[in-house]
């Protein structure tokens, strides 16, 4: 089933992604493997399961 709202998050300029997605795990977010290759965003979900997108700072 897909879902019907999807978030794309966007860090301030300069923020670190690597850091913000860390941030978000200890928040509950898991990393899903979609198969996405070399993007400049991280695909997530939080604890029910929604996705969402982790875009690169800019």
């Amino acid at each position: 089933m897909w879902n019907r709202v999807h978030l794309d998050l966007r860090p301030y300029p300069g923020d670190d992604l690597e850091a913000e997605a860390a941030r978000l795990r200890t928040l509950g977010a898991t990393a899903i493997d979609l198969g996405q290759s070399d993007v400049p965003w991280t695909v997530l979900a939080d604890p029910e399961g929604n996705e969402f997108c982790l875009l690169a700072p800019g």
